[in-house]
């Protein structure tokens, strides 16, 4: 599909989508608790369905209510397929690999599009030592395990994603893991880990004991909190931030659906939109009054996600801004350093790197343009963006990417006076 933008001014309106993030972790939770489980506000990107399926292939029953809520009912880890499908999804293969291990069942994990690319070789080298076996693709999937999941005493690399380390804790606790640490080394996003523990606790789970990021104990006794039964998905600070970044550079708009006070590591985007002098309000929602101009300094580390909006935004700023955290954007869906850095010189916008920055100068004029979005969800909506205020339409192919975790993104920008045509 391609997707033809339009220089527009906006205004109005919007609602956040839901945080597939938050929507994930749920449902990797209510599998692993017994009983019912309520997700109000679900998410319906391809990562939420994707992760909707595998519980269900592990055993869960799912029902959809009128509202729209997923009605959730497991009696734990018992699937009933040989296979698990996680789509696209790097947080679905990562979180609910050590998930699927604490079946006796041996299990063929598979993957599509670009998550077939990525490396998963810490499967290899960390499940031997919890007692599961594991035979993967040289490093890549498919992956095929057999648990059951034994805990013990291990310790991980957290220098290339919190993604594995939220899987381990979830089936450590679903497996009650007594006098039990994991050790992690380099940790980063550690709000995505903060988010995680927040999740096992709504959903009654045993939590362990953080230790400034860098052990979790779990104890001898229980620490389980008393079971909601229902689960609210937070508004996605990620989907959000492109939203918020339209709005600095074409219009104040005001979104709503977004919690201010929420743990989500793409949070940090109203720093960087503060930093370049954009004006905020909060209210019931979060709206913009004065639009971007100054270069900024931005640390994406913990939130590598924020790279492409942050890029959108530090081309309207007049001068150099530096976004640091290059090295935790080669294995996303695409290597989203360089697939920045030549989809915004199609542009006219000058990107170079040195060491692990990335910088940007900002001011002039952006050029409309064909670009490609490389299949990446986020290449493909920061593009979208941008030609919100270029020269001329810019046009932007597979551009259908954006499914993956914001299916209502083109229809959202049109809400708020978007000048959109898609074509198929």
């Amino acid at each position: 599909m391609k997707a033809i933008i339009y220089p527009s001014p906006l205004s109005g309106i919007i609602h956040a989508p839901a945080s597939k993030s938050s929507m994930q972790r749920a449902c990797a939770a209510a599998v692993l608790s017994t009983g019912e489980s309520i997700i109000k506000n679900p998410g319906h990107s391809n990562d939420d369905k994707a992760a909707i399926q595998m519980i269900i292939d592990l055993g869960a029953k799912v029902e959809i209510m009128e509202d729209g809520s997923l009605k959730v009912f497991s009696q734990g880890v018992q699937p009933v397929s040989d296979k698990v499908n996680c789509g696209e999804s790097g947080l679905g293969i990562r979180m609910f690999a050590p998930v699927i291990s604490l079946s006796g069942k041996k299990i063929r994990i598979e993957g599509e599009g670009s998550l077939v690319k990525r490396p998963m070789s810490f499967f290899d080298e960390v499940f031997p030592k919890l007692s599961v076996n594991v035979q993967s693709n040289n490093g890549f999937l498919p992956i095929n395990i057999q648990g059951p999941l034994k805990p013990a005493d291990i310790s991980v690399d957290g220098s290339l994603s919190s993604q594995f380390l939220t899987g381990l804790l979830m089936a450590f606790s679903a497996a009650h893991a007594s006098d039990i640490t994991l050790t992690v080394k380099d940790l980063k996003s550690k709000p995505y880990i903060d988010l995680t523990l927040n999740v096992m606790k709504q959903f009654g789970m045993k939590v362990p004991i953080n230790n400034n990021y860098q052990t979790f104990y779990f104890p001898p006794s229980g620490t389980a909190s008393v079971n909601k039964s229902e689960y609210n998905v937070e508004g996605d600070w990620s989907g959000g931030a492109f939203l918020l970044v339209a709005g600095a550079i074409a219009g104040n708009i005001e979104v709503k659906g977004l919690d201010v006070e929420s743990v989500q590591a793409d949070k940090a985007i109203l720093k960087a939109l503060t930093d370049s002098g954009v004006g905020l309000r909060y209210e019931d929602g979060i709206t913009i009054y004065r639009k971007a101009h100054q270069p900024f300094v931005f640390n994406a580390e913990d939130c590598p996600d924020l790279f492409p909006p942050l890029v959108v935004l530090a081309a309207h700023c007049k001068g150099i801004s530096r976004i640091k955290g290059v090295h935790r954007l080669i294995h996303k869906e695409s290597n989203r350093a360089l697939t920045l850095q030549e989809e915004f010189d199609k542009m006219g916008v000058k990107t170079w790197f040195e060491n692990d920055e990335m910088f940007i100068e900002g001011g002039g004029v952006i050029t409309g343009t064909s670009v490609q979005s490389h299949h990446d969800h986020r290449i493909a909506m920061a593009c979208a963006v941008a030609g919100l205020n270029a020269s001329f339409a810019m046009e932007i192919s597979a551009a259908q990417a954006v499914n993956k975790s914001y299916p209502d993104f083109y229809a959202d920008l049109q809400k708020l006076g978007a000048s959109i045509k898609l074509d198929e």
